[in-house]
């Protein structure tokens, strides 16, 4: 049994590097569960060291594994479409219902704003100008961003705003809220899920598992279609409302995974 007071820190490295090669015996541990060991390692240290066990901690510059940058999912242009298109579902009678109108202009507003969930229901009617085609998002921390929307998700809100809201807002006890549920109280966030599950399921996209459209997804598609179009990734930024281009930059690896598919394809000396 090694005495922990003779530790040395490449004894620690060593370790760590066997965690993640793995042997005959163990395979390797992923990056997730490599860092669990090592927050094992250096508690145990830290420990020894406190009780005055040893009189250093070998494992004190030892930084866990990095976790794979997971990249953001987009859908193709033509499946947003489809969704959104899925997003209003019409009366017995062949007429749009308030609910409908409703969905269709959630959905349009999430895919014409980039908002993030919480900021499309927490939006309020006095934040929209739907003359000018903007409106006013409060995003975290209390940074607020006046972002632009787009000619589709804006006809899809005067749509909702005239003909369904009003209806809708007299059942309830009044609210600010654009977005309005069945009671005429804000629409909740497990409720703007559900309208997104519902249009997913009718369009034929997953609505369910790992591969699930959520909300994100669509903020995610706006992110990677205005990069894909040639927008510039300081601009995306102010768009989404991320504190640090860092955050933002991780779609600029979407779209150059997405330009190394094309190519791959397409030229006929690329796989040579």
């Amino acid at each position: 049994m090694t005495d922990l007071a003779s530790v040395a820190p490449g004894q620690v490295e060593a370790h760590l590097a066997r965690l993640r090669v793995g042997d005959e015996e163990h395979p390797p541990l992923a990056a997730s569960s490599a860092a669990r060991a090592v927050s094992a390692v250096r508690g145990l240290h830290r420990f020894a060291l406190r009780e005055g066990l040893t009189g250093a901690d070998p494992s004190r510059d030892l930084h866990p594994p990095a976790p794979p940058r997971r990249l953001p999912r987009a859908l193709p242009v033509d499946d947003v479409i489809q969704l959104l298109e899925a997003g209003g579902p019409v009366s017995a009678a062949g007429a749009e219902a308030p609910l409908g109108l409703r969905d269709r202009a959630l959905l349009e507003f999430l895919y014409g704003t980039g908002a993030r969930i919480s900021e499309a229901v927490g939006a309020a009617v006095d934040d929209l100008d739907t003359d000018t085609g903007a409106v006013l998002l409060r995003g975290k921390g209390g940074r607020n961003r006046l972002v632009p929307i787009g000619g589709y998700a804006v006809a899809a809100l005067h749509a909702y705003l005239v003909r369904a809201r009003p209806g809708l807002a007299a059942a309830g006890r009044g609210t600010p809220a654009v977005f309005l549920n069945s009671r005429g109280g804000p629409l909740s966030r497990q409720g703007a899920w559900a309208i997104l599950r519902g249009a997913a399921r009718r369009a034929g996209l997953p609505d369910a598992g790992p591969q699930a459209v959520s909300p994100h997804t669509l903020r995610h598609s706006y992110a990677t279609h205005l990069l894909d179009g040639g927008a510039d990734v300081r601009v995306v930024q102010e768009l989404l409302g991320h504190a640090s281009v860092t955050t933002t930059q991780v779609y600029t690896l979407v779209t150059v995974e997405r330009l190394r598919e094309v190519y791959a394809t397409a030229h006929p000396r690329a796989l040579g």
